[in-house]
């Protein structure tokens, strides 16, 4: 599908907000006592930041082919 630049941007800003909320919410959790008690929460986390941060690169990739 194609999309437009005003399309991704707005994506991006979006995702980069999202990838935001949880990066302070790996903070938070691992900042908590027992923070091994929130392993699964963290894991989720871990790997949605991940996602989100390829998804990230990946609409960059397209508003920027030549870079």
């Amino acid at each position: 599908m194609d999309y437009s630049a005003t399309d991704l941007t707005e994506a991006k800003r979006q995702l980069d907000s999202i990838l935001h909320k949880l990066k302070e919410t790996v903070k938070t959790l691992e900042a908590k006592d027992s923070p091994e008690r929130y392993k699964s929460q963290l894991t989720l986390a871990n790997r949605r930041i991940q996602a989100l941060t390829i998804a990230v690169e990946l609409i960059v990739a397209q508003l920027h082919p030549d870079t």
